[in-house]
Order: C-alpha cells, then sequence, then structure tokens
C-alpha cells in the first residue's frame, strides 16, 4: 500500500476509534471526572488490543494449555507462544463475548481473563494500576457496559484491521485528550507522524546505500519513546527500503501508562519488550554501555529537571566518564540533557535526529552549560544541520520547533559545516485541526525538504507558493568570543581611584561586554582613552542565530500607499454615514 493510500485508511481507522471513545466517556461520566477518563480508557484499548490479536489463535492457544499442563514450565511456554503465532498468549476461557453473556459475574470473570495472560503482559497490566478501576466500575454498575462498546463490531482492534500506525495515532489522540484536561504546558506534547516521517527520511538519507546491501541489521533508539510511534515508523521506513532488514529497537518512556503503551505495541509487531525500559532517561539510564545505529526522540521542551539533579549533577562530576560531563544547562529546562544522552548513545557511524524549540539555539551565557554543549558539539563537528519546522504543527504547542541533525561520520563534502534550513513554510492547511495543530507536512513537502538537505547547497526551492531556503556555514561561524570592556572609577573631582596596590579601581557599573573586538577601537577609545579591555574575562561563546541568519528585509510601504487607502477608508466611512442618516457629510470642513 503506498503512503497516500495508508494514509487516507488510517484517517479513517482513527476516526472510527474516535466515536467507540466518546461512546465510553459517556458511560464514564458521573462515575469519573474528565481527566480521569484515560484511566479506564487506556488500558482497555490496549486490553482490547491484546484480545482481538490473540482472536484468531485462541482455540489453539487453549487445547495447547491442556495438552502441556504436565511438561515444565520452559518448554510448555514456548509451545504455548508458537500456538499464539505471538510472543504473549491467554489461556483463559473467557472472551468479550463470554463476559457479557454473564452479567452477574462479570467482575470476577474479567478479573480471570486478565489473569490469563502470559507472564510479560502482566507487566503492562500492572503499569495501569487497573486493579482499582475494575472494583470501581463493578461497584457502579459501569463494568458490564464498558465492556459491551469496546465490544462492537466496528470497536475490533486486531492487526488484520488494525495496523500499529493507526492504533499508534489512536494512542496519540487518546492520550492529548486526556492530557488537555490536566491543561498541561507546551512542553507534554506529542508527535504526529508527518513530522516523524521527516525525521526518518533525515536520518536515513546518508545511509540509503548500505540499507540496499544483503544482511543489514540496524539498531533504533528513543529515550522519551511515549508510545513508541518514532520507533515503529523508523521500522517501517527501513523495511520500505529493505525488508529484508532486521531492525531492533530500544526505548525508554517516564509515564507508566505511555510505556505500557509502547510496550504493549511492541509486542505485538513482534519486537523484543526487554528492550522497552520504564523510569527517567536522565536519572536512571537502562542502556548505559549501549551503542545505536539511530537515535530518534523528542523531549519535553522547556521542562526543568530539579527533581532530576542530584543525579544530574552527580554524573556531571563524573567528566568523560558521564553522559553531561561537558556542562548543564540552566534548571528551569533540560532538553540540551537528553542531546548529550543521546549523544553518547550512538555509534561511531551513528544518527541522531532530535527535536528542540528555539531556546536551544542561543540560551546561556558564553562559558555557561547550554553554550558549552553547543560548542561540545559544533567543535567536534557533530552538527550536520538544524531544519526550522513550520509553527502550528504540534497538537499542544504553537511555539516555534526544530529538527537538529547530529552525526558521528560526517561525509566528507559536510566536513567543517553546518547546514541550516529555513522549512517554515513548507506546509499545508488542515481541513480540521486537532488541538492547536493547524498545518500538516505532506508528503510532497516532506519530499521538498528532504531534497534541500540531501542537495547540500545555498539554494532556495520553491514548490507552489512555498520555499524552502538552504544555507550552508562553516562551523566557525557559530562562535564568538565575548569581551569585557572596564572603565576607571572616578572620584568627586573626575580622578581616577587607584587601589593600594597600583591597579586602577573599576567601576563596575560601566562594565560592558561585546563579541568584537573592533568594537573597543572605533566606538570605546576616541570616547574614553582610559578604557581598557580585560582579556583575562573573555567567554568563549557558541550560539546559532537562525533569525537573523534567514531575516529578509522587507522596505517599508510607502506614505503615498498609506494615505491613498485611508482616504478611500474615510471616503467609505463618509458614504455608509450618509447611505444610513439621509444626511449630507460636508468633508471640506
Amino acid at each position: 500500500m503506498n503512503e497516500f493510500k495508508r494514509h487516507q485508511q488510517t484517517s479513517i481507522n482513527v476516526q472510527k476509534q474516535a466515536n467507540l471513545i466518546w461512546n465510553v466517556a459517556d458511560i464514564l461520566r458521573g462515575l469519573y471526572k474528565p481527566h480521569e477518563y484515560g484511566k479506564v480508557i487506556l488500558p482497555m484499548t490496549v486490553i482490547k488490543r491484546l484480545h482481538d490479536t490473540l482472536l484468531k489463535t485462541r482455540d489453539e492457544v487453549i487445547k495447547t494449555a491442556e495438552n502441556t499442563q504436565s511438561m515444565n514450565s520452559v518448554m510448555r511456554e514456548r509451545l504455548l507462544k508458537n500456538a499464539s503465532g505471538y510472543s504473549f498468549y491467554n489461556t483463559s476461557l473467557y472472551t468479550f463475548e463470554t463476559l457479557l453473556a454473564d452479567p452477574a459475574n462479570i467482575e470476577s470473570n474479567f478479573r480471570a481473563y486478565l489473569n490469563g495472560f502470559s507472564e510479560n503482559m502482566q507487566d503492562i497490566l500492572d503499569n495501569f494500576k487497573f486493579d482499582v478501576e475494575i472494583t470501581t466500575m463493578a461497584d457502579n454498575d459501569a463494568l458490564f457496559y464498558v465492556i459491551q462498546e469496546f465490544n462492537k463490531a466496528d470497536a475490533y482492534l486486531g492487526p488484520d484491521k488494525m495496523t500499529s500506525t493507526d492504533m499508534g495515532y489512536v494512542f496519540e489522540e487518546l492520550v492529548r485528550k486526556f492530557s488537555e484536561s490536566y491543561n498541561e504546558e507546551a512542553g507534554a506534547h506529542f508527535t504526529s507522524r508527518d513530522i516523524i516521517y521527516l525525521m526518518t527520511d533525515l536520518l536515513l538519507i546518508e545511509d540509503k546505500n548500505t540499507l540496499f546491501k544483503e544482511h543489514v541489521f540496524k539498531t533504533v533508539y528513543d529515550q522519551t519513546m511515549g508510545t513508541s510511534q518514532m520507533l515503529s515508523a523508523m521500522t517501517e521506513r527501513i523495511h520500505d527500503m529493505n525488508d529484508t532488514a532486521e531492525v531492533a529497537t530500544f526505548g525508554q518512556e517516564l509515564t507508566p501508562e505511555t510505556y505500557a503503551i509502547a510496550k504493549a505495541d511492541t509486542i505485538i509487531r513482534g519486537g523484543e519488550p526487554e528492550n522497552m525500559a520504564l523510569g527517567s532517561t536522565l536519572t536512571n539510564d537502562h542502556f548505559e554501555g549501549f551503542k545505536f545505529d539511530y537515535c530518534i526522540s523528542n523531549p519535553p521542551f522547556g521542562v526543568d529537571w530539579k527533581k532530576d539533579q542530584k543525579a544530574v549533577k552527580a554524573e556531571h562530576e563524573l567528566g568523560e566518564l558521564g553522559r553531561f560531563g561537558v556542562g548543564l544547562p540552566r534548571i528551569s529546562d533540560g532538553q540540551l540533557l537528553f542531546q548529550l544522552n543521546g549523544l553518547s548513545k550512538l555509534k561511531e557511524t551513528g544518527r541522531m535526529t532530535i527535536i528542540h524549540n528555539g531556546s536551544t539555539l542561543f540560551s546561556g551565557n558564553p562559558g555557561g552549560g547550554e553554550s558549552l554543549i553547543r560548542q561540545y558539539v559544533i567543535e567536534n563537528d557533530w552538527l550536520e544541520g538544524i531544519i526550522q519546522l513550520p509553527n502550528d504543527l504540534f497538537y499542544n504547542t504553537e511555539i516555534s520547533t526544530y529538527i537538529w541533525i547530529i552525526t558521528k561520520n560526517k561525509s566528507p563534502e559536510r566536513q567543517g559545516k553546518v547546514q541550516l534550513i529555513d522549512a517554515s513554510n513548507m506546509y499545508e492547511n488542515r481541513h480540521k485541526n486537532i488541538g492547536k495543530k493547524r498545518v500538516n507536512i505532506s508528503k510532497a513537502c516532506r519530499e521538498m525538504i528532504v531534497q534541500a538537505y540531501g542537495e547540500f547547497d545555498n539554494k532556495e526551492y520553491r514548490f507552489d507558493d512555498r520555499t524552502v531556503e538552504s544555507k550552508i556555514l562553516n562551523n566557525e561561524s557559530f562562535g564568538f568570543t565575548r569581551v569585557t570592556i572596564e572603565r576607571p572609577e572616578r572620584n568627586e573631582n573626575g580622578d581616577i581611584v587607584y587601589k593600594k596596590n597600583g591597579n586602577m579601581s573599576v567601576d563596575t557599573s560601566l562594565r560592558d561586554t561585546e563579541d568584537i573586538n573592533e568594537y573597543f577601537q572605533r566606538e570605546v577609545i576616541p570616547f574614553s582613552p582610559d578604557a581598557k579591555m580585560d582579556r583575562k574575562k573573555d567567554k568563549i561563546g557558541y550560539e546559532i542565530p537562525f533569525t537573523r541568519l534567514f531575516y529578509k528585509y522587507t522596505p517599508p510601504e510607502p506614505s503615498e500607499t498609506i494615505s491613498e487607502r485611508i482616504k478611500q477608508l474615510e471616503e467609505s466611512i463618509v458614504k455608509n454615514f450618509q447611505v444610513l442618516s439621509g444626511k449630507k457629510v460636508d468633508t471640506d470642513e
């Protein structure tokens, strides 16, 4: 199926499930507050997905379970998985259909059904903390009706009808709606497939030749994996290029419910659930010592790391032995910590795409943590490019966002250089907004961006009335020196004040800093011949002035044009007034 048809089918499937969601919400209304609906709907969606996935092999699994009761657990486990066709199974005699046939015992039977899942599924169910909700629904006569809604014909979630991509959109839509009920900040955002596909294509653009070879094995890591959609998209894209390639995915997620969704999706896709980890990437790195071919992630924007600071600072003090030895950003924004973590996970041939907001381009003073991190990446020649995305692209935020492309192994023509691309105008408007997402990066728009990146040229690209502009700059273009200019302290008579050691006393209120030496000779000495530059206070800084580099001067509108427009407006107002009042207005007064 081509991408357009796949996207079209996905939209239809997701819309069908959206109707189901609100039907269930109607049942929960009054029993739960709106922001609490997710406590029921998210785990029930996962359970129904597992239920429908196993439905076709259910009879074979039950038969195998009966015939293997006397076998040792290892052999029995293997045979049950073979019978199910997946790395998990359910030996319960119940289905959603048979649960509904016995409403009087639906709570105990439903619990028995859940207990029938294989051990590797119990971790997923435990992270939803669903046991309390089962009791709440049962005690209020809601459990039967919730299961009934999920058992409707159009609520089928088996992989033969609902692909992993479809389910990704469903879960993201669910999580988004529930997070909005909490009025979460812009940092709690989700990444739609149009953005993910752009990230994957940028990751793979330099590896196309190697991916077509035989016996290809690639590893992919997402440090803030959410529902694991970036990992599934990378797998999809690599298989589009080479359907024989082996892809192993690894991910870590902070939120238990989201982790459970990701793990369930991974198991159904045939991935290794052991490669999914729960916990904070910053404080509890489950993949210490691992190196990956690709890192892809969208860490939270502008979220503080106060709760992580003890562990992060301890690792920072390890220097080169830790992930954060280079420097620490402000406590109020931990985005660049995730960038350092991703870098530590890259193979020497590895590539990373990571999304940041604009603060990562310039925040922090020279010599400060953010500047040191940018310096570290640029001076090691790892920053390959940065792409500015359109605004209004995310569900929960309207702010400017950027894709950073980082690699440990630049191609020869890119060495010593950084490519910046302004793709802020390369989008198509959505027919209907989803939250704050008003635009999409369509396939045609994505291809234009990828073309601009692949050609690696100072050039402007046009697609209808939209443009993409590419600039190539040397690494040195992003570094600068901040010079401290000191002026002497003077007494009431205007004489310079000296210290006991004979050194000139400095008036700190007159202290100035600049990033160019020429400024001193041109702007300071002619007016203050006693001033001096204290080069001991020099600070090296690195920033990426994206807006300035792509700024285009627009001359103001001629005064004659403005005057004519005002005159026409006045005439229109007078005319309308005369029609409404029936009185003539003398405009000469």
